[in-house]
């Protein structure tokens, strides 16, 4: 039984040796002196990518029917509401293709792709007084219509997050993820985006007050959110398949001990 004590001791001992002091973990916004809140906030205008789905309508003030605004505009489609009497607008939209072209009724074959809202309304307005027959006043309202972002890694509800303005922060990305897990990395998340047809992955450091500074605080449709896991859960980890083998050890060493003593 002495040999039993003191092999008990010696697994004991491996087992606290290898439980080290857990990681110190970042916080956001922990470094950076106060500046009472105050700092330019700037919001870069979102750019039009493949595969996005804009919704155009053009408005003029002309009153004639043969330059009528609702000739260059999709028809609005209201589908019947099975068991429900009510009906719901359906706006139309456009998507943009994998050359980056839209086709846009009575003006043709645009390249979007790159383009911010205000330059695409500008170029359709331009197209339209090309015409014989021009708009009076013409005035284009363009909207992205499935903005979407994807958040992975040690988040507590991972998945897809759609957001119907078209603004979004990484900030508010992980707050509707439900925050960073005890074991994620708030120092070093990762933002994968793809620009002008090639990917990039920026790093940016939630716990400095200099994430507002970065090109990654403010998303874009599509970027994808990894937040990673420190080393301490790797570590862990370790500890507990340390921990079930020497417990199956302990185990098999018990039973051969009472075996043994069994046939004394």
């Amino acid at each position: 039984m002495k040999n039993i004590s003191l092999l008990l001791s010696l697994l004991a001992i491996v087992f606290l040796g290898s439980c080290r002091t857990q990681q110190k973990m970042a916080t956001y916004l922990q470094t950076g002196s106060d500046t009472s809140g105050k700092g330019a906030v700037l919001v870069p205008d979102l750019l039009i990518q493949k595969n996005d789905m804009l919704s155009i309508q053009i408005y003029s003030a002309s009153t004639k029917p043969e330059i009528s605004d609702a000739l260059y505009n999709l028809p609005v489609t209201t589908p019947a509401q099975g068991g429900n009497t009510g009906t719901a607008s359906v706006a139309p939209g456009f998507i943009v293709d994998n050359a980056g072209n839209i086709e846009y009724p009575r003006v043709g074959v645009l390249h979007v792709e790159g383009l911010t809202k205000s330059g695409l309304a500008e170029l359709i307005r331009k197209k339209i007084n090309e015409k014989d027959s021009v708009l009076t006043d013409p005035s284009v309202v363009v909207r992205f219509q499935n903005l979407k972002i994807t958040v992975l890694g040690e988040v507590k509800s991972p998945g897809m997050i759609s957001f119907p303005g078209e603004r979004m922060t990484i900030l508010e990305a992980i707050g509707l993820s439900g925050d960073i897990g005890d074991f994620g990395m708030k120092d070093k998340v990762k933002v994968i985006r793809e620009s002008n047809g090639a990917r990039e992955i920026g790093i940016i450091d939630l716990s400095d007050q200099k994430l507002f500074e970065s090109p990654y605080y403010n998303l874009r449709q599509n970027d994808v959110v990894l937040v990673e896991a420190s080393k301490t859960k790797a570590r862990r980890a370790d500890n507990d398949v340390a921990l079930r083998r020497a417990g199956f050890l302990i185990s098999i060493v018990t039973a051969v001990a009472v075996v043994v003593n069994l046939f004394r």
